[in-house]
């Protein structure tokens, strides 16, 4: 890092000192980072430039650091625009005095923010415990509707950018001596490998649209509730290209950080949401998740060992703890197929999406939904529901079909799959084992039962669901002959996780080629 100019650093310590003052500003607490200073009071926040200079930033001259709140405040409008109101002027008047947003000369510029509470933060809240799975599909909701806003942008920059980024970060964790060197090694030829085999496929999705004007810096910590809904705030602003990325780097920052809280569940949560809400193509690209989450583990250990000298021995330590998550990543495990089947209101969905977070590799199993997909063929929401016609058995057979075409597809791309359906029919459970054949790996299959009065009463207590079976639909189910069986059979008729109880005792016992570890 090198120093800004010796006027601007004292200068702006006099308006530190005056913004902290708790003589003028009662109650004030001041929050720092290695790029800001932020000032909080009453129902304000004032957020201001720091005078440094980074390899990726440079704030050091009072004429840059206003350009990059204007130009912060232009960006952060689009994703939260009750929280950034303004910049405002620090001014020194001819007695002397500081004052904010005075008659005088500005010395100083800041960005005034309606202050949020900070412990709603979902960086704090995910410390604190699991997330409620609606938070998470409403933060992946967020996330995929400023995706969908965000213009497009060329994708050979971005493309261009990222062995330099990798070659970057593994630089400064040679010069930190912070981490082994093997490691630092592995991770960087692991990484630069894993990059030059998927750089066709990267660029491909610049070419589809898929490189953005992002938010560009969303780890949790820049996601805050406000009146209970999610908000994305603190894009980047200093640099275009550090945002104008693939959507999918940018969805990887979240997706990491729920790792780093140790919130499996959740970032499967995150994952699988929002595939499920944006265009289906975008699980050809599911191979660039471990690279992309590994770079951004890595990068937030390098900015942590950029602040140490603040808080050395905590800085380090956690930085160490991104470090040994971006190598984990970066070296998944082979994939598996898990088929999940069962007569309607047996508790599949249930039982899939409490199942797929512990399947490796991170973040878990991608789960493939019946349902779902055969809603998505008929170009309708998943919970509107179809007409009769749409479950006449040439339709359902091509659902069939469509789910085991995006199950190999997403094997083959190194993620696991949890397959959610009813596998009535014995070809269709052969179908999705020979799929597992196909792609060469390991198959494991649950068939849950329950008695028809509780399926009928969970059908019943449905809501806004995929699913269009009713009471009728589950009584006719009891005709079907289902034929033998060669899954394991799990008694689903009490609660969720008695159900998901009884699987993890079968897992040993099951034909897989490596077992899962339930946790």
């Amino acid at each position: 890092m090198e120093s800004p100019k010796p006027d601007d650093t004292s200068t702006q310590e006099s308006v530190f000192a005056y913004l902290g003052d708790p003589r003028t500003h009662p109650g004030v607490q001041r929050i720092d980072t290695h790029a800001a200073s932020v000032f909080l009071e009453g129902t304000r926040a004032l957020k201001i430039k720091r005078a440094v200079r980074f390899p990726f930033l440079d704030y050091s001259t009072l004429a840059k650091r206003r350009a990059a709140c204007d130009e912060e405040l232009r960006i952060n409008r689009q994703f939260a625009p009750r929280i950034y109101r303004r910049v405002v002027p620090i001014t020194r008047n001819s007695d002397g005095r500081l004052d904010i947003d005075g008659h005088g000369q500005p010395v100083e510029f800041a960005i005034e923010m309606t202050r949020f509470d900070e412990r709603q933060t979902i960086d704090h809240l995910a410390e604190a415990g699991p997330l409620d799975p609606g938070l998470v599909d409403a933060i992946a909701d967020a996330i995929a509707a400023s995706h969908d806003a965000a213009h497009r942008v060329p994708g050979e920059p971005w493309v261009n950018s990222i062995p330099g980024l990798i070659e970057g970060y593994s630089q400064a964790f040679r010069d930190a001596a912070c981490f082994s060197p093997a490691d630092i090694d592995d991770l960087a030829q692991t990484s630069l490998a894993t990059f030059s085999r998927l750089r066709d496929l990267i660029e491909r999705r610049g070419l589809q649209g898929h490189v953005r004007r992002c938010h560009g810096d969303l780890h949790l910590a820049n996601i805050v509730l406000i009146e209970g809904k999610p908000t994305l705030f603190d894009a980047i602003e200093f640099d275009e290209k550090i945002a104008s990325i693939d959507v999918l780097y940018d969805l990887a920052f979240p997706l990491m950080d729920f790792l780093r809280y140790g919130r499996q569940a959740n970032a499967n949560g995150l994952l699988n949401r929002y595939f499920a809400v944006m265009p289906v193509e975008h699980l050809d690209a599911l191979a660039t998740l471990p690279l992309f989450m590994s770079m951004r583990a890595a990068i937030r250990s390098h900015v942590l060992l950029v602040r140490r000298a603040a808080d050395k021995a905590a800085n380090v330590e956690a930085a160490r703890t991104y470090f040994e998550l971006a190598r984990a990543l970066i070296h998944p495990p082979a994939p598996r197929l898990f088929a999940v089947g069962g007569l309607s209101g047996t508790g599949k969905s249930v039982l899939a999406r409490a199942l797929a977070p512990f399947v490796a590799p991170l973040p878990g199993a991608v789960v493939l939904r019946s349902d779902a997909v055969r809603k998505q063929l008929f170009g309708v929401k998943e919970s509107q529901r179809l007409p009769a016609s749409a479950y006449q058995p040439e339709t359902s057979e091509r659902v069939y079909d469509e789910l085991g075409q995006r199950a190999h597809h997403v094997l083959l791309q190194g993620h696991s799959v949890v397959a959610d359906a009813v596998f009535a029919r014995q070809a269709e459970r052969l179908a999705i084992q020979d799929t597992a054949r196909k792609a060469k790996v390991g198959f494991a299959g649950f068939f849950l039962v329950a008695d028809l009065a509780t399926r009928q009463g969970r059908i019943g207590s449905r809501a806004a669901d995929a699913s269009d079976a009713t009471a009728e639909v589950a009584e006719l189910q009891e005709t079907y002959n289902i034929g033998a069986v060669d899954w394991a059979t799990i008694d689903a008729s009490g609660t969720p996780a008695a159900t998901l109880k009884h699987c993890q005792t079968r897992i040993a016992d099951l034909r897989t080629t490596e077992p899962v570890d339930p946790e």
